[in-house]
């Protein structure tokens, strides 16, 4: 649990913020799906691999990452000499619920002449159980070196996995998670509003369901849609993933007019991430100014969930974060 923020009134947190940052000498990374105030003061926003990556190129001793748990312990694995905090602990992940690393492993042993293609989205624990992680934007450059008559099994997101092996003509073997956000589109609404619209392209998140990804134009991960944002040629774009990325949208292309997909009754926020709305200013500030709470992993686990991140490094480093917008400050 995360300790809910004192009376903080009066207080010029960002100010505050800045003050912490320059003497904790801290690196403040805030994923796409973060809210605008966050992503407008942090160091990077952009994926969550990309991020980590970025963070452990710099000298800073402390990395407050922006996100979500597994996205932090990502942190943590690659800058093990770091301080990583989290401004809400609680701030978790549907797709990372889904796949408990109890009956992740004892599906392995189940299928052992299977390697297993684990989508980042998951915990330290699945990630030291897996062959390789993959991310939304390296996971088709990964898919393409494995030998078609290797059997893989793909967690924990089944759509993501299903979208892949249509693309690919595969049998991955899938784990049965979804993202909450990404199931909430509805395809019914989505048709209402590109008749809205015509002409409009849908970009969408693999993540997304195949009623949603079967409309769109281009499918790719946060950075990659952020990308076809800024060179498609007209000047309208529907986007299927967490409305938050919007906002880079448009602070890099103000010409352009972004229009969110829409959930279930067309009307409700309910593609917006529960977890990553955790995070606020006032609990970043307490974040940076206890240094709490704190990502701690046991070393053995950490080397052995490296593994798998360094064979996607190995396999696709070229992809992981295409499109990242970058530095923000």
């Amino acid at each position: 649990m995360t300790a809910q923020p004192a009376n903080l009134s009066g207080l010029d947190l960002r100010a505050e913020i800045d003050r912490l940052r320059k003497d904790r000498k801290a690196v403040i990374l805030a994923h796409y799906y973060q809210k605008p105030e966050i992503q407008d003061l942090a160091d990077f926003v952009g994926d969550s691999l990309e991020l980590s990556r970025k963070a452990a190129a710099t000298d800073a001793e402390v990395i407050a990452f922006c996100g979500v748990k597994f996205m932090a312990e990502t942190a943590k694995i690659l800058s093990p000499e770091k301080i990583v905090i989290l401004p809400d602990m609680d701030a978790g992940c549907s797709l990372e619920d889904s796949c408990p690393p109890e009956k992740f492993r004892a599906f392995r042993e189940a299928h052992p002449d299977h390697i297993a293609l684990t989508y980042i989205n998951c915990s330290t624990e699945v990630k030291a159980l897996s062959d390789v992680i993959v991310t939304s934007s390296s996971a088709e450059t990964i898919l393409a070196q494995i030998p078609p008559e290797q059997k893989i099994i793909f967690g924990p997101d089944r759509h993501l996995g299903g979208y892949l092996n249509r693309k690919f003509g595969r049998e991955m073997l899938l784990w049965p998670g979804v993202c909450i956000v990404h199931e909430a589109f509805s395809e019914t609404e989505l048709i209402k509003l590109m008749a809205q619209h015509p002409g409009a392209p849908v970009a969408a998140h693999p993540e997304c369901p195949p009623t949603i990804v079967d409309h769109a134009d281009y499918v790719g991960s946060t950075s990659g849609i952020l990308q076809f944002a800024r060179t498609f040629p007209g000047d309208k774009l529907i986007v299927a993933t967490e409305p938050h990325i919007i906002h880079q949208m448009q602070l890099a292309l103000p010409e352009k007019n972004f229009i969110g997909a829409p959930g279930a009754d067309g009307n409700c926020n309910c593609n917006i991430c529960p977890y990553m709305a955790l995070n606020t200013l006032e609990k970043l500030y307490i974040a940076l100014r206890d240094l709490a709470p704190r990502i701690e992993i046991e070393e053995t686990l950490r080397l052995a969930a490296k593994k798998s991140l360094d064979a996607m490094l190995t396999m696709a480093s070229g992809t992981v974060g295409q499109g990242d917008l970058g530095a923000r400050r």
